[in-house]
């Protein structure tokens, strides 16, 4: 059994595209290069989806907006005050400035964020509910590249590319009723003592609650130094977990994994996981997909899997209640 160890550091931080756009926003015209280059050794945003239909989705529909921004003062003063039914566009290369949600939507009246898929940004930051975010290209940020924190988010069609710093890892997520569809995230390396993640959670306190109902579908992982979605619930091995509720119903679907790990998938105190028909393209790891302390009720089928792995599915005796899927043949 594998014992996960806690990384130490915890708190993240805090030219337009006006020619060949459509009415309104604009979203959708024709495609032209990032403005903005990526940093020494990053690889560039994705311009289309990529042929196994993973990743983010390129050209984008054109919304109607009840803002557009084209600079990064115009992002901040626009997102400190933004509203319950606001519908902001942000066109071009907006810089350094880190998009950062701390407001919440209604049901009824979520807040939109809409890049045209060439719009860059220096991060991500979602602190609120009913939040969507999209189109938008994430590029050389802070580590965690996006962050989500609240429930009813939906991150989708943008990049996390080449984060640095913290843990290293392109996204973190906290809350309920997550969806993080059709992104690509790229290229984060084990620097300063980073564990980086493609996409991570943990359950240690009220800031960085357990999870519940959680959609993963159709994401592009490369170049991963670590997991490709490490699950830590409330009562993790790690020994940090607060003890409050639980991490349960996430479904992992239609993703691409390259990552270097020991596993693709890293699962501890969580239960009631799907997962099915991701491609797990590495041929370094030892297995795929590690299900470990109490994480019960997991289903796993029809995944493509590197025939260079030793086994698919790494169980512990604690995990097997309710488990469906390939013989488990090895430790997690």
């Amino acid at each position: 059994m594998r014992v996960l160890v806690r990384r130490p550091i915890r708190r993240f931080l805090l030219a337009a595209f006006g020619a060949l756009l459509l009415a309104g926003c604009g979203i959708g015209g024709p495609e032209a290069p990032v403005v903005r280059p990526p940093a020494s050794g990053a690889t560039s945003p994705v311009q289309a989806t990529a042929p196994d239909g993973r990743g983010a989705v390129r050209p984008l529909p054109a919304p109607t907006c009840t803002t557009t921004v084209q600079t990064p003062d115009a992002l901040e003063l626009t997102l400190a005050t933004v509203a319950p039914g606001a519908k902001v566009c942000l066109l071009g290369n907006l810089g350094g400035a880190r998009l950062t949600v701390r407001t919440s939507g209604t049901a009824q009246a979520p807040i939109q964020i809409f890049g045209d898929g060439q719009t860059a940004v220096h991060g991500v930051t979602v602190e609120g509910s009913f939040v969507t975010i999209s189109g938008v290209n994430v590029l050389n940020p802070d580590a965690p590249g996006i962050s989500l924190a609240g429930d009813n988010i939906t991150v989708e069609n943008s990049t996390s590319i080449s984060p640095r710093g913290d843990d290293g890892d392109a996204l973190r997520f906290w809350g309920n009723n997550i969806t993080i569809r059709h992104n690509t995230m790229r290229d984060t390396r084990n620097l300063n003592g980073a564990h980086a993640d493609c996409m991570q959670t943990f359950a240690t306190d009220a800031d960085h609650a357990a999870s519940q109902h959680i959609v993963i579908d159709a994401n592009r992982c490369e170049q991963i130094d670590n997991t490709c979605l490490i699950v830590e619930g409330p009562h993790s091995l790690a020994g940090d977990g607060s003890g409050v509720g639980a991490t349960s119903d996430i479904t992992f679907t239609n993703n691409y994994c390259q990552n270097h790990a020991g596993e693709a998938l890293q699962i501890d105190d969580a239960q009631n996981l799907t997962i099915t028909n991701n491609e797990i393209a590495s041929d370094q790891m030892d297995h795929a997909f590690a299900l470990q302390n109490r994480s019960t009720g997991a289903k796993v089928s029809d995944n493509k899997v590197s025939s260079q792995l030793n086994y698919e599915v790494g169980l512990d005796e604690s995990s097997a209640a309710g488990y469906q899927g390939p013989q488990p043949t090895g430790h997690p």
